[in-house]
């Protein structure tokens, strides 16, 4: 059995959609909890496994709300294009997963306040649709089994 928990949120989320598919891949692969900073979208609409009754939603208003409220010890990584590559990355024990947007990323700025900075690799392009990038990331936690702090 894998130590700690993590969760997994996206910055400035602009389609509903992706925010039902990543709760539910999230309740699915272990996830503790799911959040948004800075909401673009009205409702969510893909949780067909209804997720939120076994993982709560939070929501942030800026990132620098994320950071003063984060859990205690609990490390925030990046997921964004020109990181560290995922397969080489130990998972901390306890982390949040921050996402980009699907039309802008993580800015600078976010990428900033994070302790550390990941990428999926690919084939082609590395763009992942926001829900699949937050899947592939969290499947890559459980199939490496244990965590070590990087």
């Amino acid at each position: 059995m894998m130590r700690g928990y993590f969760g997994i949120g996206v910055y400035h989320v602009k389609h509903e959609v992706n925010i039902g598919t990543l709760w539910r891949s999230a309740y699915q692969l272990g996830a503790a909890f799911v959040f948004t900073v800075g909401r673009r979208y009205e409702k969510q609409a893909s949780d067909t496994l209804k997720a939120w009754r076994h993982i709560p939603l939070y929501h942030y208003e800026t990132v620098d709300e994320l950071v003063t409220f984060h859990p205690l010890d609990c490390r925030i990584i990046g997921v964004e294009m020109g990181g560290y590559p995922l397969p080489e990355f130990c998972h901390p024990e306890r982390c949040i997963y921050l996402l980009g947007a699907e039309d802008h990323g993580l800015p600078e700025s976010v990428l900033a306040a994070c302790h550390h900075h990941v990428a999926i690799p690919s084939v082609r392009f590395e763009s992942y649709n926001v829900a699949v990038a937050g899947s592939l990331v969290m499947y890559d936690r459980l199939v490496k089994g244990t965590t070590t702090r990087p």
